[in-house]
């Protein structure tokens, strides 16, 4: 994710010793999808697709969140 607004030369969230589980600063897919599409000047919020009659979006039915600290 070089350039684009993010911040450079620096690691986000940490894992526990063995690397399978998130030990601090979790960030789900969804918000990271959110904050990707924000970087892109796109609203996640109103980015939706026709699938099967229904709206859908990227990022889901639950509520994502754009990860500003990963944002220069």
């Amino acid at each position: 994710m070089a350039g684009g607004g993010v911040k450079r030369g620096f690691s986000f969230g940490e894992s526990d010793e063995f690397g399978f589980n998130v030990a601090h600063n979790p960030v789900e897919v969804h918000d990271l999808q959110a904050t990707i599409l924000h970087l892109l000047g796109i609203d996640h919020a109103r980015f939706t697709h026709r699938f099967q009659g229904l709206d859908q979006r990227l990022t889901g039915v639950e509520e994502a969140n754009v990860v500003h600290d990963l944002i220069s």
